[in-house]
């Protein structure tokens, strides 16, 4: 008996989907951001931009920074749709993050977030 993986077909999304739509600039944040990032909610799992799958922030193959809130939500889209999640049963939320030159690896700003978005 084959197993038959069922795929979702691309619908407009929610718009806060991922969280609410933020500007980099206009938080008030305990360091700066160098960009947005996908986060797997109650982990420290960042979508990498190469693979299109999820790597802890000490990958040192991860590059998880999206220069746009709107290039993060079109990733995290693509990766509801290639893994078959239904929008409202995802943990994923757009956060900033920042990369520290010194310890050579991705930053969660906020540390892990544990709550749906």
């Amino acid at each position: 008996m084959a197993t038959v993986k069922c795929r979702m077909t691309s619908r407009p999304l929610a718009e806060d989907t991922f969280g609410d739509r933020f500007a980099l600039e206009t938080l008030p944040l305990p360091r700066r951001a160098d960009g947005y990032a996908v986060q797997t909610l109650g982990s420290d799992l960042l979508l990498d931009r190469n693979s299109g799958e999820f790597l802890p922030v000490r990958s040192p193959s991860l590059h998880a920074l999206f220069d746009t809130f709107d290039a993060a939500r079109e990733a995290a889209q693509a990766w509801l749709e290639r893994h078959g999640v239904s929008p409202a049963e995802h943990q994923l939320a757009i956060v900033p993050s920042a990369f520290d030159d010194l310890l050579e690896r991705h930053v969660l700003i906020y540390g892990q977030l544990e709550d749906h978005p």
